[in-house]
């Protein structure tokens, strides 16, 4: 680990010249993916719901998911839910058994099916009217954008080889880190200015380990990792500057998530989870657990046994109680995004038979607990 306290962005309130792979390739008029299919008023009818777990992978009418889904985000709000599947019933005239994207109105129960591979777990923006994933591009790698109510479409080429995106609150918040094919033994960090859209460059890692770049809804701050190093670093637009490793020198970190409003940095770190407070500079210790993600307003912790690697209990902390709330008891996984605000919501991934009445397809299915 280095044990910088301050790391200086490449480019200081300046735009940055893209690459000519690095441009905005495509916008259309349509929307690709079969409409909204479903009666209103759904499970819950009109948002309303009851504490509890519901299925989500599941078609408008109830009908079970016939092939596994996963890779399972939520909206702030907790109005919408994305997810992947290779069920073909999920959506009338579906056919085939290919991985596809599901956008799930969690109000009325409809879904929307977008046919494109997405190579990594698919985002709603905050606002929950665009869906972005990462998918192939030719030889590249391009993150496409579906505007779920005005009907536009677009691609962006953010790689020669692979990228890591994340989405704040719309369109003109995100953020990549941008590899290159081998022999190339850097990648870029870089953000949408929030004044201007345009790209630039906040850092440059000198190794290929996931960064894990995490942005903040309005696209001020962004939390990222040198993986190589095991250091996590604060971005913040105000100074234009890169901060730490957050964690202090001589200490491992691994990034889990920079809460929407941009004043958490979640991290793991040996067998503990910590929370920085972005404010203060302090991190609140969470022992023995593995923290998976955290809610938009960062009070709220998604977290498993410490030393788990696949499906485990799911458990809800109370950062500012310090109490806890079961979401499953059952083998489960999630990952970022997975909580929405005030820790209303969660959602997961499980294959067990016995989260809800009537799981009869033996298939791993996308759940939502209701906690309040």
């Amino acid at each position: 680990m280095r044990g910088r306290t301050n790391r200086v962005t490449t480019v200081r309130h300046g735009r940055v010249a893209l690459s000519a792979a690095a441009v905005v390739c495509a916008i259309a008029a349509a929307l690709p993916g079969a409409a909204w299919a479903g009666p209103a008023g759904g499970v819950g009818g009109a948002g309303v719901r009851s504490a509890g777990i519901e299925r989500v992978s599941v078609a408008a009418d109830g009908t079970q998911a016939n092939d596994d889904s996963a890779r399972v985000s939520i909206t702030p709000a907790g109005d919408r839910a994305v997810f992947t599947s290779y069920a073909n019933n999920l959506t009338p005239g579906n056919t085939g058994r290919n991985d596809r994207v599901f956008v799930r109105d969690l109000a009325t129960g409809q879904n929307r099916q977008f046919d494109g591979y997405a190579s990594a777990a698919p985002m709603l923006s905050g606002d929950g009217q665009v869906l972005a994933y990462l998918a192939p591009r030719f030889a590249n790698t391009a993150l496409y954008q579906e505007h779920l109510s005005r009907g536009w479409t677009s691609a962006y080429t953010c790689s020669l080889f692979t990228c890591e995106a994340s989405m704040g609150a719309n369109e003109n918040h995100q953020a990549f880190s941008v590899r290159f094919r081998p022999p190339e033994p850097n990648q870029r960090v870089e953000v949408r200015r929030p004044d201007t859209g345009a790209l630039q460059t906040v850092d440059i890692i000198h190794n290929t380990a996931a960064v894990r770049p995490s942005i903040s809804g309005d696209g001020t701050r962004l939390a990222y990792q040198d993986g190589g190093e095991h250091d996590v670093f604060l971005w913040d637009w105000a100074d234009n500057t890169a901060a730490g490793p957050i964690e202090g020198p001589g200490r491992a970190a691994e990034l889990v998530q920079l809460s929407d409003d941009g004043n958490k940095v979640v991290y793991l770190s040996g067998p503990d989870t910590y929370v920085h407070d972005v404010a203060s500079g302090t991190a609140l210790v969470v022992p023995g657990v593995k923290g998976v993600a955290v809610d938009p307003t960062g009070r709220y912790l998604l977290h498993t046994p410490s030393g788990t690697t696949g499906p485990a209990p799911l458990t809800l902390r109370d950062l500012e109680t310090g109490t806890d709330e079961t979401v499953t008891d059952r083998p489960a996984t999630a990952g970022i995004d997975t909580v929405s605000a005030g820790g209303r919501h969660v959602v997961f991934q499980s294959a067990a038979e016995d989260l809800v009445p009537g799981d009869t397809n033996g298939k791993a299915d996308i759940f939502l607990r209701t906690l309040r």
